[in-house]
């Protein structure tokens, strides 16, 4: 038996799925560097009772619900390419798999396989502060976890690599860049929903999982050098915001208005303006 196994000793990677809880044929498998992992599967036991026994008299599983969340940086490679899948317009699921290893990658042994099939993305943030890198934390549903001890016979496994770093980014309001900014983050919450049927076989596995309503939140924080966001609220005015993700890459959010502006003031420290927004719609491209 191996020991146990270090951070240094897993990866995660994922694919397109072409039809919805199926991994493709010898897939190309791209990577997340993923900086934690957190694995989980609630088996929703169903627990019945009865007259005549203070105790259980049997557990039944019912519904699956494998969950999965991620936190990395955001690769200088290709810093959309796992998080555009938060968009539901895309109508895309994933599988992704998580691989624990001893030895070289290339030539592992003793591995460990997760894999998640039919993943969409719950909950996706992204943000960014001074003297740091732009940051995504991911939380996934998906409809099915198998277990392996190898990778996927056929696959192709790529790594992506780099950082964005804070002063690749950007923030625009109304496409005038903001050079008051000292932290920001956003927030996509697309509030998915098991549906399970009553079936033959695998009446334990969610059928759909599908987007309802979309919630699109954040955070800018300023140094306090002027009154334009209170003045904002003030007149109720709405706005379009856009962050840069590194390169080309940004995320546009359209209809905002900020929810909330304070700026506290406390001795021995500087000023600053903390406001929160909340938006209509939003691109990542």
């Amino acid at each position: 038996m191996p020991e146990t196994y270090s951070a240094h000793e897993s990866r995660v990677y994922y694919v397109d799925e072409t039809a919805y809880g199926l991994t493709p044929t010898n897939p190309l498998m791209l990577s997340v560097p993923a900086e934690s992992l957190e694995p989980a599967v609630n088996p929703n036991n169903i627990k019945v009772r009865g007259v005549g026994n203070v105790d259980l008299q049997t557990i039944k599983r019912g519904l699956r619900a494998p969950s999965l969340k991620i936190s990395y940086p955001l690769p200088s490679d290709a810093p959309i390419s796992f998080l555009q899948y938060a968009r539901n317009e895309l109508e895309k699921s994933l599988s992704i798999q998580l691989l624990y290893y001893k030895g070289v990658f290339s030539a592992a042994t003793d591995v460990i396989s997760l894999l998640y099939a039919g993943c969409k993305f719950q909950k996706l943030q992204v943000g960014c502060s001074i003297e740091d890198v732009v940051k995504a934390d991911v939380e996934l549903l998906a409809q099915n976890l198998t277990t392996g001890t190898a990778k996927i016979s056929g696959a192709t496994y790529s790594d992506y690599s780099g950082a964005v770093p804070f002063y690749e980014s950007y923030i625009k309001k109304d496409a005038a860049m903001l050079d008051r900014v000292t932290d920001w983050k956003f927030t996509i919450e697309n509030n998915l929903k098991q549906v399970p049927v009553i079936r033959a076989s695998n009446g334990h596995l969610a059928k759909y999982l599908p987007h309802r309503h979309r919630n699109l939140t954040g955070e800018v924080v300023f140094e306090f050098e002027s009154k334009k966001e209170f003045e904002d609220v003030i007149n109720d005015e709405e706005f379009s915001l856009e962050f840069g993700l590194g390169g080309a890459n940004k995320a546009t959010f359209s209809g905002c208005k900020w929810e909330n502006a304070a700026a506290p003031a406390r001795i021995e420290e500087l000023v600053s303006l903390k406001t929160q927004f909340v938006a209509k719609t939003f691109t990542i491209t």
